[in-house]
């Protein structure tokens, strides 16, 4: 099985960065909170946040706006018609059916693009439909929990992402792992 992390590695940037942006533009009212989110994604991308302390200290806003929104699904096909373009070419040219998608970004989000891309397996930070409670939050070693409860039995053959650090515990598994900045694609293991 191949695995792959999304952000940076398929997709060129930061969706959730990008989820954010979308609806900047559709509540300007939002714009306060930008000290705030790039504050959270510097931290994250320096993987200086725990999954832990996102939770208290960004979750109660994050499901205070999503419980906002009156169409998230509607939303999630505007989102991924304006930034398809943004997944990179060499994902569609190697494309298996039964990659593998650990991501930090939300189910919401993913369900969309993964069903654009015919990716049939994702395991992404789940968000419960309607309360919009942060229910698991996968990010660093909390990937490797996810996969084990999904896929107990999975051997990662290949294993792609943009963060060495952020993404250590699942180049372990891995029987071969690859760095990928932008276009390029270089084996770390």
């Amino acid at each position: 099985m191949n695995v792959y992390d999304f952000d940076n590695t398929i997709y060129d940037g930061e969706s959730c960065f990008h989820l954010f942006l979308f609806y900047l533009r559709r509540d300007p009212g939002l714009l306060r909170l930008l000290p705030q989110v790039v504050h959270a994604f510097a931290r994250y991308k320096k993987g200086e946040v725990t999954a832990e302390a996102f939770l208290r200290q960004y979750a109660p806003l994050v499901e205070e706006k999503l419980r906002q929104i009156p169409d998230l699904e509607a939303d999630m096909a505007a989102f991924w018609d304006r930034h398809m373009r943004r997944i990179k070419p060499f994902y569609a040219r190697q494309r298996q059916p039964d990659d593998l998608i650990v991501t930090a970004a939300p189910d919401f989000s993913m369900r969309e693009i993964c069903r654009r891309l015919d990716v049939r397996h994702c395991l992404a930070t789940r968000v419960e439909p309607g309360t919009c409670r942060i229910l698991h939050f996968n990010l660093q070693e909390r990937k490797i929990d996810a996969l084990r409860q999904a896929y107990p039995d999975a051997q990662i053959d290949k294993f792609y992402t943009d963060s060495a650090e952020n993404d250590a515990p699942l180049i372990a598994l891995a029987r071969e792992a690859y760095l990928v900045r932008g276009s390029r694609i270089t084996k770390i293991k």
